[in-house]
This record gives structure tokens, sequence and C-alpha cells, in this order.
């Protein structure tokens, strides 16, 4: 089978530039595993390399959805297939990079969710329960649905409640039975893990630094043109920085408390993030903490071992 290389961990861990230095050394070419950075336009506040950052390595899955249209995880799966399958005709070696969970999870696991239909009606039902009885009442829902789903999701995390019910809502069926039925089938390749992680403090920092020289960059002035550019935004602006971005041209929020919410929450999802892939029993894990070399190696002598 294949072999398909994953580099996943937190926002702000290095993984970007790792990749890219694995991809001049073994031939590779990038797939991103990212669910903001396929969108056009949304570029400072995704950090989305920059051509002198790729180095003439070529990335896939960057700037190929307008951010005015859904796109779901059933479309990233096809997608990404694509682009691996057409890495591997080259002769050179996928190595699919980022940080989006279920993205990564429909590739190694080769999870369809392909029967899945967003029900706009039922999500502005949801919305408005929302603002009636709050979040930790519709993550109730949700854990009496799907326990087993709900373990790996935070309270906080409105995204992830709303599609474990959303789920349920159109299929009648769990996320856990559609994962398992899914499952059987298995993962078209060898997808070989790697994480990327280090000491918290150090990543935290990080994070705000990033979040500064975002800013600094133009973040503000991204989101005016996007919102003078597309009428709306279904999935693209709950990206975190564009939604806070949000209420802060729209009077909800004082330039510096966008600021901190940004950090503050972008923190949080760092945190769900490790999280997330420490579940992977597989995954080899590097320390961000090492120079780009030392895990270099790490990496080249785990792909002779498979």
């Amino acid at each position: 089978m294949q072999k398909v290389i994953v580099i996943c961990g937190p926002t702000a861990s290095g993984k970007t530039n790792l990749s890219i230095e694995l991809a001049k050394k073994i031939d590779g070419e990038i797939v991103s595993c990212d669910s903001m950075q396929i969108y056009k336009n949304m570029t400072i506040g995704t950090a989305k390399p920059t051509i002198e950052e790729m180095q003439g390595i070529k990335h896939y899955m960057i700037d190929c959805v307008s951010p005015d249209v859904r796109y779901s995880v059933a479309d990233y799966k096809k997608d990404a297939t694509k682009s691996i399958q057409e890495i591997i005709e080259k002769g050179k070696v996928p190595i699919v990079v980022g940080g989006t969970g279920l993205y990564l999870e429909s590739l190694i696991y080769g999870i369809d969710y392909n029967e899945i239909k967003v029900d706009l009606e039922y999500r502005e039902k949801l919305e408005k329960l929302l603002e009636t009885d709050g979040l930790d009442k519709i993550y109730d829902m949700a854990k009496e649905i799907d326990e087993k789903a709900m373990e790996k999701i935070s309270r906080n995390d409105k995204k992830r409640i709303f599609r474990v019910l959303e789920i349920y809502h159109s299929t009648g069926k769990t996320k856990t039975q559609l994962e398992i039925e899914s499952r059987k089938n298995g993962p078209e390749y060898n997808y070989i893990l790697f994480g990327i992680t280090m000491d918290r403090e150090k990543l935290y920092d990080r994070i705000n630094k990033r979040v500064d020289l975002m800013i600094a960059n133009g973040l503000i002035e991204e989101v005016q043109n996007l919102i003078a550019k597309y009428n709306s935004f279904p999935t693209a602006m709950q990206g975190l920085g564009y939604k806070e971005v949000i209420q802060y041209i729209n009077g909800d929020l004082t330039k510096d408390e966008m600021i901190d919410k940004i950090k503050q929450e972008t923190r949080r999802y760092a945190k769900r993030q490790l999280t997330w892939f420490r579940k992977y029993k597989e995954i080899v894990w590097l320390s961000g903490l090492d120079d780009v070399n030392k895990n270099l190696e790490i990496i080249i002598q785990k792909l002779k071992e498979n």
C-alpha cells in the first residue's frame, strides 16, 4: 500500500516549516489539512504559507474554495484524496499537513460522510435554541444522542456539538455509528502519522505572538475586504480570528478585547487539537522545541521501518 506521511499538531507548532523541509528532502508535495486554508482571500487569519515559505514545494488544498460556498468534510475527503493520487502518479511522496482533526480522520480511517446534507432549517432551530437555552443545554442534548462522540468534544465547541446533532437529524444514525460503518472499508493508503507537541507555555507564547503579527499584517482589513466582496460566509466566517474581527467591526468588542479574545480562543483550540491527536495510538510524537533536522531524522527512520 502506498505510503502517505501525515504531520499534524496544534496551531503555531511549526508544522509548515517541518513539512516543507521534509518535502525538499524526500521529493514530496504537500496536501493541506486545514479547514480554513481551503478558502480564497482568507490568507492572514489562516496563516497560509507564503510563496517564499513554500520554497518551490507544490501545495494542494489551499485557496481552492470561495468563502461563500459551504464546504463539507465529505468534499474535503474527495478533493484531498484526488490530490494525494495526483502526487503519487507524479512519482512523488504525499505529505498531509494540518490541524483539522475531522478532515484528517476522514482520510486516515476512510470515514465517509457523504450521506449528510446540511439542513438549514434545523441549523436555524439549533441557533434559536442556543439563544434561549445556551450551549450547555445543546451539549447535553447531543450527549444523550451520542455519548461516545461527546467524550471528545468540548462544551464550548459549538461547531462540533451542532455537527453531532445534525448528523443524527439527517441520517437517523449517530456520528459514532456512521464512523464504525464507514471504517469497514478502511483507508486507501498507508498513512504514517507524526504529531508535533511542545511545552504548553511556549506554545501559548507562539500563539500570542502570531495573533499580534496577524493584526499588524492587516487581518482587520482582510475581513473588511471579505465583507465587501461576499454576501454571506456560511462556514468560512466561523474561523478563529474572523468571527472575533466581525464582532469588533460590529462594535461588540473593542480592539483590545478582540485581540485578547482571538488569543484566548486560539489557545483553547490548540489544547483541543492536542487532546484530539493524542487519541491516535499509532502517532509518533516530535518535539517542536527540537531542531528541524532532528525531527527529519526521526521521520525518515520511521519511513524506512514502514
